[in-house]
């Protein structure tokens, strides 16, 4: 199974991404992890993308489809991959297409979560992450016992920058720019199957499968 998960910021495309993975046995492969392991291994890669976040500035196409290149390579892609979070415009698609053809690993699916735009607000708005570890909770859907602190290992949990409303609003407007053109690149080529994200996280991970199995 190689497939990619499309979707807007909020959507559950990490939390589907991760349970895909596991059903089909294939690895999760997310543009954050890959970044922050070739930082960690202090690839030539990684090195090079640490310039360009270092400055703040955007990692150029060129690098981050090089590190994508690496990953695949690894014996674990071998039986298939989920991508998540690249490709996140027409000219990473098409650069991903040119290393699929090289690989002879071609697409299987390319999976759209759907949801409106003040779903996926609400979503983003009411996360809060752990200072420590890392964990992620929703104040709605997946609260703390106690409000404020990490049932895992007791840190504190904070609104990251990015989940503000103001800032979450403008990362749905660089989607809606930059990455929705890829719904219909792929579905011109066939591959892409729609799923509503607005319903429980299970009955999202059941309508992909039923959707794929049609493919």
């Amino acid at each position: 199974m190689r497939m990619v998960l499309l979707g807007p910021p909020g959507v559950g495309k990490g939390t589907q991404a991760v349970k895909l993975a596991g059903y089909y046995g294939v690895p999760h492969i997310s543009s954050g992890d890959m970044f922050r392991e070739a930082l960690a291994k202090g690839t030539p890669l990684g090195l090079e993308a640490k310039k360009y976040m270092e400055a703040g500035t955007l990692v150029p196409d060129s690098v981050t489809i090089g590190l994508v290149k690496e990953r695949l390579e690894l014996p674990d892609a071998s039986r298939g991959f989920v991508l998540d979070g690249f490709p996140r415009t027409l000219r990473q698609a098409e650069a991903l297409d040119e290393l699929l053809a090289q690989l002879k690993m071609p697409l299987d699916v390319v999976v759209s979560i759907e949801a409106g735009r003040d779903v996926v607000v609400e979503r983003l708005v009411a996360r809060r992450t752990c200072r420590q570890c890392g964990a992620v909770y929703h104040l709605k859907f997946n609260p703390p016992a106690i409000s404020g602190v990490c049932d895992r290992c007791g840190g504190e949990l904070y609104q990251r920058a990015d989940d503000a409303e103001e800032t979450v609003r403008r990362r749905l407007e660089v989607y809606s720019k930059e990455t929705e053109p890829l719904i219909e690149y792929y579905r011109s080529r066939g591959l892409l199957i729609s799923v509503n994200g607005e319903q429980d996280i299970e009955d999202v991970f059941e309508a992909i499968k039923a959707r794929v199995a049609q493919v």
